[in-house]
Parts: C-alpha cells; sequence; structure tokens
C-alpha cells in the first residue's frame, strides 16, 4: 500500500506550490529535499555580515503575485507570514553617460515621460501594454495554460472565430517578432528602448530571440500593473510560509533526503528510493528537477525512458547567471538622481549592448560590459539590514556557463569558474558600479560573489549556473518543452510527473507548472 499520495522530488516553486494545492484538497503529500532547507533558488541568508539579510539567487516575486497559484493560495500563505513589500518604481535603465529613466506603476505618468521623450512613444507605449490588457485571456492561457488540453483546444477554436483564420495567424506571426524587433520599429528614444531592453535576459532570451518583443511587452505590462515586489525578510520567508501551510493541512516535508532513483513496476512510478536505502512509496511521484537529472540519474536504466535518451542528450542549457551582494555602510548614493527607491535598475546602454553581452557569453566569453541588474531590497523592506546601512543585490543574467576567455582580454582564465576568475569579473562589475554610486568603494562593508559554477553547488538542478531550466528558444518551449513530444508533465512512465522551469510554462516564481498538475491531480 501507498505511504503517500503524492511524492514530490525537490522543493522550488513549482513543487511547493503543488504541495500546498494537493494537500489542501486532504491529499497525503510528501515533499524530499537533499539539501538543508527547502525554496530551491528561494534563499535568504546572512552571507556578509551579521544582520544584513540577501536573497542569494530569486528575489522579484511579480510572477507570483500575478498568478493563478498566488490567487488560490495567497490566504493560507498571509496567515503564516507570507507579505509583499512594494515601491511605485519597480525598475530602471541607467545609461553609462549617467542619464536613466524610470517606470512608475502610473500608466498615465508613463505615457506622459515617454512622450516627453519621443513624441509618439508614450501612446504607442499605451498601445503596446493596453492589447496585452486586450488580449490577456486568450495570451495568458497559451503562456501558462495547459496547452494539451480541450480547453485551450475550445479557446484556439474561439479566437479563430473571432479574428479569423488569417487574423489569429496574423497575431500569431506577431507574437514571433524579436525584442529588437519590437523596440526599434516603435520606439524613437534610445532611452527607451534602453529601458526594456535587458528585461527578455529574464526570460532566457536575447534581444534577437524569437517571440522576445511579446515577452518583453508582457513584461512591460506585468511590472506597471504589479511593480516588482519583495517578500519582507527575503525569499526564503516565502519558503516558510509554504511549509507552514503544507504541513498544517497534513503534508509533510523533509530535507537533508537525497532520493538516489524512482521505483518503477510494470511501467508505472511507485516510489523512491533514497541514499540512505530507504524505500518510500506513493501512488503519484511528481519530480521538480532538471531533465538531466530525471532521465540521467533517478530514471537510470528504465527501459520505458530508452527513446528518450536521445533528446535528453539534445536539450540544451542557457547562459549562466553571477550574483553579486554588497552590505554597505550609510546609502546608497546615485550620482543620478531618482534611482532611491527603485527596486531594479539595469545599467545598460542599449539595445546592442545587451545583445553584445549576451552573445559574448553565449560563445564563452567573460562579457567585457556586462548587463548588470542592481537591487537595493532595503529601500522597500528595511528589515533586512540594520538601521543607517544598505544592501546591494546584483544579479548578471549573461554569464558564460563555462568560462573559454575574456572578452576585453584583461581576466586571466583556466578554462572554468575558479576562485580567481569569479573575483576578478566581480572586481569588473564593481568597477562599472563605482562609476554610478558616489563614494561606493569606500562605503563596502562586505561583498559575497556567486559563479554559475557556485550556484550550481547550492543547486544541482541549475545545470552550469542556468536560472531557466534550459534554453528558452522557441524550440525548448511552449508544447516543446522540455522535447518536442513533449505532452505537458507527463513522462513515458505512468503516474511520474515532471514539473519545474525545465517543462511548461517554463522559469520564473510563478508555480505554473506545480500549478497545473495540482489541478490535474485533484489539488
Amino acid at each position: 500500500m501507498a505511504d503517500y499520495d503524492q511524492i514530490i522530488v525537490g522543493s522550488g516553486i513549482n513543487a511547493l506550490v503543488a504541495a500546498a494545492m494537493l494537500s489542501a484538497k486532504g491529499k497525503r503529500v510528501l515533499v524530499l529535499e537533499r539539501n538543508d532547507r527547502l525554496g530551491g533558488c528561494m534563499r535568504t541568508e546572512e552571507i556578509t555580515l551579521p544582520g544584513f539579510r540577501h536573497d542569494v539567487m530569486a528575489a522579484t516575486f511579480v510572477l507570483f503575485l500575478t498568478s493563478p497559484a498566488y490567487a488560490a493560495l495567497a490566504a493560507g500563505l498571509a496567515r503564516h507570514g507570507f507579505e509583499l513589500c512594494h515601491t511605485k518604481h519597480p525598475t530602471a535603465v541607467l545609461r553609462p553617460d549617467g542619464s536613466s529613466l524610470v517606470l512608475t506603476t502610473d500608466r498615465a505618468a508613463n505615457i506622459a515621460r515617454f512622450d516627453a521623450l519621443s513624441p509618439g512613444d508614450g501612446a504607442r507605449h499605451g498601445a503596446d501594454v493596453g492589447a496585452i490588457e486586450a488580449d490577456a485571456p486568450f495570451l495568458f492561457a497559451l503562456l501558462g495554460g495547459e496547452l494539451w488540453s480541450w480547453p485551450t483546444l475550445k479557446l484556439l477554436l474561439r479566437e479563430t472565430w473571432k479574428r479569423g483564420p488569417r487574423g489569429l495567424a496574423a497575431w500569431m506571426g506577431k507574437a514571433l517578432v524579436p525584442a529588437r524587433g519590437w523596440l526599434e520599429t516603435t520606439y524613437g528614444s534610445d532611452t527607451l528602448r534602453a529601458l526594456w531592453a535587458p528585461w527578455v535576459l529574464h526570460s532566457g532570451l536575447t534581444p534577437e530571440s524569437t517571440y522576445g518583443g511579446q515577452m518583453g511587452k508582457v513584461i512591460a505590462f506585468a511590472l506597471e500593473a504589479a511593480g516588482a515586489p519583495i517578500v519582507k525578510g527575503g525569499a526564503g520567508k516565502a519558503v516558510d510560509a509554504f511549509r507552514a501551510l503544507i504541513e498544517e493541512q497534513g503534508g509533510t516535508t523533509r530535507t537533508g533526503v537525497d532520493v538516489e532513483r524512482i521505483i518503477v513496476r510494470n511501467g508505472a512510478a511507485c516510489g523512491v528510493v533514497t541514499a540512505s536505502g530507504e524505500e518510500i512509496f506513493g501512488r503519484e511521484i511528481v519530480c521538480s528537477v532538471a531533465p538531466g537529472q530525471l532521465y540521467g540519474r533517478l530514471l537510470k536504466g528504465v527501459a520505458e525512458t530508452r527513446e528518450t535518451d536521445g533528446a535528453v542528450a539534445a536539450y540544451r542549457h542557457g547562459r549562466g547567471d553571477f550574483q553579486l551582494h554588497y552590505a554597505v555602510d550609510g546609502p546608497i548614493r546615485w550620482k543620478t538622481p531618482g534611482l532611491d527607491d527603485v527596486a531594479l535598475i539595469h545599467l545598460a546602454d542599449g539595445i546592442d549592448s545587451v545583445s553584445r553581452s549576451a552573445n559574448e557569453a553565449e560563445r564563452g566569453m567573460l562579457p567585457e560590459t556586462p548587463t548588470i541588474c542592481v537591487g537595493q531590497p532595503h529601500r522597500l523592506d528595511p528589515s533586512r539590514c540594520p538601521d543607517g546601512k544598505s544592501i546591494v543585490w546584483i544579479q548578471i543574467p549573461d554569464a558564460p556557463r563555462t568560462v573559454k576567455g575574456d572578452a576585453a582580454g584583461t581576466i586571466p582564465t583556466s578554462g572554468g569558474w575558479d576562485e580567481a576568475t569569479r573575483e576578478a569579473f566581480a572586481d569588473r562589475i564593481e568597477a562599472i558600479l563605482a562609476r554610478h554610486i558616489e563614494g561606493f568603494p569606500g562605503s563596502v562593508l562586505a561583498r559575497r560573489a556567486y559563479s554559475p559554477a557556485d550556484l550550481e553547488k547550492l543547486n544541482i538542478n541549475l545545470v552550469g549556473g542556468d536560472p531557466y531550466g534550459g534554453a528558452c528558444s522557441i524550440d525548448q518551449f511552449f508544447i516543446w518543452r522540455p522535447f518536442a513530444d513533449s505532452k505537458g508533465a507527463a513522462t513515458a512512465v505512468r503516474n511520474l510527473h515532471h514539473i519545474g522551469a525545465s517543462t511548461h510554462p517554463g522559469p520564473g516564481l510563478g508555480g505554473g507548472s506545480g500549478f497545473l498538475l495540482a489541478k490535474r491531480l485533484g489539488g
């Protein structure tokens, strides 16, 4: 007899969403995590100095706030301490010459500001985000819904009836435009183009990637409508709330348990074996892991998955992520006014600079001028650090997974992310930051850098430091994620389900794949 209804391997956002929803319906749920804590990329620690609480990786919860998972779980999570902190200024771009542009959560104000930069840009921005708003039921069903389902087929038929076959084909064609094509043909202001260009990197794309323009519009709509909230006390507090909710509802969570393989009998998954030899049985097994972990480790030697071997070998991972954290004495003194309360600031010159740094990273080179995303979480949540101090959270979304060389030719490399390479690259980032913050080097109390290799050591599913669960190019997205013949969370093994960033709807903190599976399993 099964010990549990669902055994969930892994504990990232999708696993926690599935566990919370299923346990709410009385399902006997067990979550197993190999690390010493739950949460996957949601991790908050005092990594620089005591009293400075840093989100080591994931920090911004706009995708969760706007997700159906949050709508379903908000009350329960709030009961266990989950609280979001907001600012009216979710993002900005800061260019090398010190010019900047700040987005607000007021559409009318944004339209007026953008029109002042270049006549007509504001109206075009209003049209772009307005179109996303108007198409929301259809668009978000495609981006986050169950694609292989009758409801989606019916939705497509309704849209075909509404728009006509050619009209729907035209809509799809426009949705495939790269971000460069969207920005260069829509906006006259280079600064406005620079505001949006870096955001495609956070979708695992580049300015030249197919459908990057549509993703850019979706991000613009989401940031303007919902901001860029962070969790009070850190992303780890979200994990604490999930754990408390799951256990309150009768679910079980265990950390420090490394699942070694999945038990498959008569073509169906029925349990797991841990590294210590413990056997645990369940009616359904859910794995929130990277494809290589699932098929190359947990299902190694299972006959039913042999036809998947080629697809697993061909699966591509994307660029790496580089994280840099600072404990700072005093305030962050930006030389450019108006940035004090902005949640996320990109240091970038525009489309070309973003394209260049991403291309260098994809070729295995340390970018000469990386695209830098700067967060200042203490401005939204003062509890993150002692009074009179500051935190700087930095993400480089275009770091190479493997290091072949340095695009600038000044950092010696040895073929990998060793400590010397990591700290030299951190020095490069810090030098760029110091050009824009008054007295920054002298105000630094401590810093901590994480290379892509360091992040993979923290979480084996971040292959090469890829935080997106695999390259997000169109051949590995939508109905083709992770493989060309994939069908949602289903696998070749009965009662075994695959969720997480490597599956539809893809990466981010929306919890989409966990939500979809939980609904299908009765959650």
